[in-house]
């Protein structure tokens, strides 16, 4: 059919006028087809526009070339076999022809049908345009015949189906669409390869409802795989706020780098960075096996190319960097020392890797203190000093503010937790230590990572020391409110009592008198 269509678009540029002149240019006669029916064999055609015997030869013609047309060669004119199609192609103008409706093809078909007679009964013609008239005569009749065909021009429609709103008007069977869990990925490649975007968004729709921690990796990497940038954005979402379950999720180790990357470069991992190391580990002594390596400290930082350079290790505490990375022989000896160095001297030096906090602690620390006065004896037994809260937007806690000794100088050890109130589950914990100088103020003692605390939760805030006797806060307030000095937006906190025992701290006197945290 191209060949007809080209056949088509030639005509249109010539004039009958020009062809009876003799000014072909070289180039075969222009054929004129009707477009009066549609692409393909139509039945001949009874109107009074329909093509004259000598067209019809035409029409036969161009099918004959349309079949032929694999094996012409681009280069060759209408003398070496080019024909019609090569003569197009050397006329840009022939690339969009304007639309011919029935009459204008009837009339030029008239027109190019009746040179011959006008040439044979006018005695005053030169003979100059009696020559070209018979030549063009003969170029037409000499084209073999065929039963009479009707051809029109229309507009091809690409990616018919992606304009139709349902599945149904897509010649599929039906808008009912089942979908499961060992189908979902198979069904959206599918819907992809066949341009069917209803299904598609069935399938979508089918990942998002059933995304959860443990699969947030494996449906981001189906998400950057498939082009869905909206599911994509959402398992990041979900990574953000379940990182560390994320990460000890069996198919995170089955990530592809990039996927991994995308990852470790995001400020919104809620998860500590020692952790984050320990996960690249595991990805990386997976990768080693795909690739067929021994799982060396040097094929690890081989497969691990650029996304150790995301790890951010001045992030982490001394301790942390000491009894993991710094061993772990995936960095050099000269990181190693410029990273002891950043962590124990000041001014600190550069180094090569990012200090900068990710987003949930990224910003100004915040605290609260909900005791307006303190004052001394509290006692400890190993029982845990608890005292219920909730807020109104999401923070992340980072620590808790403790009293210390009386006596002076002393070492607390001391197990801090967060605990969801609901569900009594456990969402942070440290065991650890702190040093207290014997004054009335308070002592940092931090989570191993940020706690995301969620609007209108209840949470119990709960710190079990061992140690002597210390101060304690009294005239307690049931609601605080720390009010940001650069944006004004204010985070309330409510206390109330935590039913149980709770060594005897509550809403008007106690321990744990601040509250360390992000926004």
């Amino acid at each position: 059919m191209r060949c007809c269509v080209y056949l088509f678009q030639q005509s249109l540029q010539c004039s009958p006028s020009k062809m009876a002149a003799g000014e072909s240019n070289s180039r075969s006669p222009c054929l004129n087809l009707s477009t009066s029916g549609p692409l393909g064999n139509a039945p001949p055609s009874n109107s009074a526009h329909s093509s004259p015997a000598s067209n019809r030869g035409a029409v036969g013609a161009a099918v004959g070339m349309n079949r032929g047309a694999g094996n012409a060669n681009p280069r060759s004119g209408p003398e070496n076999g080019g024909g019609a199609e090569s003569a197009v192609r050397s006329t840009p103008s022939a690339q969009n022809p304007p639309r011919q409706s029935v009459a204008q093809s009837g009339a030029t078909s008239g027109a190019a049908s009746n040179m011959t007679a006008t040439s044979s009964s006018s005695s005053s013609s030169s003979s100059s345009t009696a020559s070209s008239s018979v030549d063009a005569s003969a170029a037409v009749s000499s084209l073999p015949s065929s039963p009479a065909s009707v051809l029109v021009y229309r507009e091809p429609v690409y990616n018919w189906q992606a304009t139709k709103s349902t599945v149904k008007e897509r010649f599929l069977y039906s808008d009912e669409v089942q979908i499961g869990p060992e189908t979902v990925m198979t069904t959206l490649y599918t819907a992809k390869k066949y341009a069917v975007p209803a299904l598609e968004a069935h399938c979508v729709e089918f990942l998002k409802k059933n995304l959860r921690a443990d699969n947030a990796f494996m449906l981001l990497t189906q998400a950057r795989l498939f082009d869905e940038p909206q599911l994509a954005s959402l398992c990041l979402e979900n990574i953000d706020k379940n990182t560390a379950d994320a990460l000890a999720a069996e198919g995170f180790t089955d990530v592809d780098l990039d996927t991994l990357m995308a990852v470790l470069e995001r400020d919104t991992l809620g998860v500590r960075e020692v952790r984050l190391f320990g996960a690249a580990v595991r990805w990386a002594e997976a990768e080693a096996q795909r690739q067929q390596l021994q799982p060396t400290p040097e094929n690890k930082r081989r497969v691990l190319g650029k996304a150790l350079s995301l790890i951010r290790f001045p992030l982490m505490t001394i301790e942390e960097f000491a009894a993991g990375p710094a061993q772990s022989g995936i960095l050099t000896d000269r990181e190693v020392v410029s990273l002891f160095l950043h962590f124990t001297v000041n001014p600190k030096p550069h180094v090569e890797f990012i200090d900068r906090p990710r987003c949930c602690l990224r910003g100004k620390e915040c605290s609260i203190t909900r005791f307006s006065q303190v004052e001394s004896r509290w006692g400890y037994s190993g029982t845990s000093d608890r005292i219920r809260f909730s807020v109104n937007r999401r923070i992340f806690v980072v620590g808790f503010g403790l009293y210390g000794s009386i006596h002076g100088p002393t070492d607390y050890q001391v197990n801090i937790q967060i605990i969801h109130t609901d569900s009594n589950t456990v969402l942070g914990q440290n065991d650890t230590g702190f040093s207290c100088d014997g004054t009335a103020s308070t002592f940092r003692v931090m989570f191993k990572e940020p706690v995301e605390i969620l609007p209108s939760v209840n949470y119990i805030a709960c710190a079990t020391l061992k140690g002597p006797d210390s101060h304690y806060g009294t005239k307690g307030m049931r609601k605080v409110t720390h009010e940001s000095p650069a944006t004004g937006t204010k985070t309330c906190f409510t206390f109330c009592y935590a039913a149980g025992n709770n060594n005897g701290t509550s809403v008007e006197d106690g321990q744990i008198p601040e509250v360390i945290f992000y926004t």
